[in-house]
């Protein structure tokens, strides 16, 4: 069996997507966390992201793995 290629992480948001809809992947003990919402702010280094739920998820950037703007999600 071939070994299957890794992903390929990239961050791909920056301060100027606030506001837009955003999936987030970033470093924890013992693997990622994942976290997809709207992107409120990002101020001193600090992501907030806000999730469907209406929990505010703050994210380090320097934990960030992956990240990237994403089409808005299907109402409930």
């Amino acid at each position: 069996m071939a070994p299957r290629a890794g992903a390929r992480l990239v961050v791909a948001i920056t301060p100027a997507d606030v506001g837009e809809r955003v999936t987030t992947r970033r470093r924890a003990p013992g693997g990622y966390r994942d976290a997809v919402g709207v992107l409120e702010s990002w101020r001193d280094g600090v992501l907030t992201v806000r999730k469907r739920d209406g929990s505010l998820v703050e994210i380090d950037e320097e934990t960030l793995a992956a990240a990237k703007v994403v089409p808005p999600g299907q109402p409930r």
